[in-house]
């Protein structure tokens, strides 16, 4: 059994790790803090975890998360870089669910998250925390940074083409889709039911901030910088990621077996049969992806779509999975969940 904190639990991504961390059979949750609502019982902002989770929200004092195993960051950008340090001297291990150490280039990341970072000599240290990619690196990582939502979904689709070398990675096309609940939780105009609701829109087409830790993660398995053009678009959903990903083949190939035996024994991920379209509400609530590739009227274009929950794989339901894997627990365990339909 360890003991887990969970530093800024009031938010979507924050009460997602306590819904799936209250039932883990290898978990006491320790201490979940939150600066403004301190000395609140959980139960009693979130209802829903009644019964699971009894204990209330403490000020994030150093010495309860120096007693922690593992301590996770559901904080805005900026706040996990100034703490960490502090946390892995005493021997605890971080998990940032933001994005202070996915890039590894200070200066790209200074520039797309408008701040300077705290602690620039983590970022080599930090693994990226895509099982599917550095399962191994995690098993031994003091430091994992959780991928982003729209980086797992486009990632998890285009990297069994990368690696065979089957298209052409100057240009990579990701066209994306998520819900609401991907901004956070927070007060503004756009995410209004009003503004949001009946609606469809596309923003950050000049640059999104996942931009960059996208094409870190596919130049990586192309071993050479890619271009990818990425759209992200606003939808009236709560919870759910789709990507459409195209790319021009270089080389013919099976490309149903190839995504089949790529991710043959990944328990999160599911390519499904040929010219299958999954959907967003196929995974809500799960950890998990579902992908299905295409290969319209025959042409030399393969079409990609991968769907995700972009709270669970896409956030909070990867962390506990690379808690899992750190910690040496079966990968499953506590995120082995149906998704929720309808």
């Amino acid at each position: 059994m360890i003991k887990a904190g969970i530093v800024g639990g009031t938010g979507y991504t924050g009460v997602e790790l306590l819904r799936l961390l209250a039932k883990h059979p290898d978990v006491k949750l320790e201490a979940i803090t939150s600066r403004s609502d301190a000395g609140t019982k959980v139960s009693e902002m979130f209802p829903s975890l009644r019964g699971r989770v009894d204990i209330e929200f403490v000020q994030p004092a150093p010495e309860i998360l120096a007693g922690c195993d593992v301590v996770f960051f559901a904080t805005p950008n900026g706040i996990a870089m100034k703490e960490a340090k502090m946390l892995l001297e005493a021997g605890v291990r971080v998990i940032d669910l933001a994005a202070d150490f996915r890039i590894r280039d200070v200066s790209a990341w200074e520039k797309w998250y408008g701040m300077k970072h705290a602690s620039p000599e983590l970022l080599e240290e930090a693994i990226y925390g895509l099982p599917e990619v550095n399962r191994e690196a995690i098993s031994k990582a003091r430091l994992v940074a959780n991928p982003g939502c729209y980086p797992t979904a486009v990632q998890l689709g285009f990297l069994p083409l990368i690696e065979e070398g089957l298209v052409d990675v100057d240009h990579l096309i990701a066209d994306a889709k998520s819900g609401v609940s991907g901004a956070g939780k927070k007060a503004e105009t756009g995410f209004l039911f009003s503004e949001a609701s009946d609606n469809f829109k596309a923003y950050g087409v000049s640059g999104h901030r996942h931009l960059p830790e996208i094409r870190q993660g596919l130049s990586l398995a192309a071993k050479k910088e890619v271009g990818l053009t990425f759209v992200p678009h606003l939808t009236p959903l709560i919870r759910g990621i789709h990507a459409t990903l195209y790319a021009r083949l270089a080389a013919d190939a099976d490309l149903q077996g190839i995504f089949e035996e790529r991710y043959r024994d990944e328990p999160f991920v599911d390519v499904m049969p040929m010219g299958s379209h999954p959907e967003t509400r196929s995974v809500r609530g799960a950890n998990l992806c579902r992908l299905a590739v295409h290969r319209p009227q025959g042409s030399d274009t393969v079409v990609v779509l991968s769907v995700i929950d972009n709270l669970v794989k896409g956030a909070a339901g990867q962390a506990v999975q690379n808690m899992n894997i750190m910690f040496g627990f079966q990968e499953q365990t506590g995120i082995d969940i149906v998704p929720i339909l309808p």
